[in-house]
């Protein structure tokens, strides 16, 4: 199989930099203020669930000891996930883990028709929310991959342009 080397001009290089850095930073910033705030739980988020899989994400949050391994990995997964796209340091990965992560906030409250939930910001959409956006938009720096061009992953992998 012919392996077709990706290149890329430069403003679509930096398009594609500057939209990983800032859904990074919206992933750091998220990681960040909930690590900071000392009252902060996913308890009202996985209780306030809807749609298909409800059940599964309320029933998560009746179990004490499974909040807190949610919590952890929501918190630092964030994190991690942020500073992988700010710095271009394991981007694959930290690219797959958004999609996952925030695939999971889509599918505990996706926008359907006829459902309000209890928390501010999640009203008025149909069909498509800043989740699926954010997804969509990660697919797209997964299928157009940065960081070994511009990023720590370019001195890791020894990749020189």
């Amino acid at each position: 199989m012919i392996k077709k080397h990706k290149t890329f001009s430069n403003t679509q290089l930096t398009v594609l930099v500057v939209a990983r850095v800032l859904i990074g930073w919206y992933c750091l910033y998220e990681g960040v203020s909930k690590l900071m705030n000392p009252n902060w739980s996913s308890f009202a988020f996985l209780i306030d669930s809807k749609g298909w899989f409800a059940g599964i994400f309320q029933s998560m949050a009746s179990s004490s000891a499974l909040l807190n391994v949610i919590d952890f990995m929501n918190v630092w997964g964030l994190i991690a996930i942020g500073l992988g796209l700010i710095l271009g340091l394991l981007t694959q990965v930290a690219t797959v883990s958004g999609i996952v992560l925030i695939g999971l906030y889509w599918l505990s409250h996706p926008a359907l028709i006829n459902v309000k939930y209890m928390l501010a910001g999640t009203d008025n959409t149909l069909w498509v929310d800043k989740n699926l956006i954010f997804i969509f938009l990660l697919v797209i720096l997964l299928v157009f991959p940065t960081g070994k061009e511009i990023g720590i992953d370019r001195i890791l992998f020894n990749r020189k342009k």
